[in-house]
């Protein structure tokens, strides 16, 4: 999976850092309210129609993301809260996100299309999150998937760097919702023999 491949190819990056801002004080919840911040940041430039630039600005949040579990990790402060509070504010951000796409559509041409692949895109990204956190309740862990949010960030990053908002939606709204059916399957085949 992509989000694996990632993870260990950037954990050269990621530790340094995150030993800097352990080193500083700052805790794990901080930095993810921080990312938090930096996303909805972002949607409103993506609302206002700089769309290049919050595709760029896009990539240090979800850089903060990655570090605030490291940190977590690092300095011992893994917390059910501190999880907790990351996966409730990741899917504020990526809602965030899709508003301010929404917001650009409206404030433009007629984007009929858009409007119904973003709904889609965020009906899929909502249920990949579910599907996960619904299986982990009744005992059955939920790993990847075909478009994790990580994935789903970078499809954005890329779509908005490109100026291909469209072309990215269409992989949203197929893909995450393949992701969350793809997840269905996986908690039917790990629980039908009980």
């Amino acid at each position: 999976m992509l989000t694996d491949i990632v993870r260990e190819w950037s954990r050269g990056i990621v530790l340094p850092i995150a030993r800097f801002i352990g080193w500083s004080g700052v805790s794990p919840n901080a930095i993810t309210v921080a990312g938090f911040s930096l996303t909805v940041a972002d949607a409103v430039l993506l609302a206002i129609g700089y769309v290049q630039l919050a595709g760029v600005l896009l990539i240090p949040a979800a850089g903060l993301d990655a570090i605030d579990g490291c940190l977590a990790r690092m300095q011992d402060r893994t917390t059910r809260f501190g999880a907790f509070l990351d996966s409730t504010l990741d899917r504020f951000s990526e809602a965030a996100l899709f508003l301010g796409i929404l917001v650009y559509y409206l404030s433009g041409a007629p984007a009929s299309t858009e409007i119904i692949l973003l709904f889609a895109a965020l009906i899929g990204s909502l249920m990949v999150s579910y599907t996960k956190a619904r299986g982990e309740a009744i005992g059955v862990a939920v790993k990847g998937g075909l478009l994790t949010r990580f994935e789903r960030i970078l499809v954005l990053i890329v779509g908005m760097v490109l100026n291909e908002l469209t072309i990215a939606l269409w992989i949203l709204a197929i893909l995450s919702n393949l992701t969350a059916l793809q997840r269905v399957w996986i908690v039917w085949r790990n629980t039908r023999d009980i």
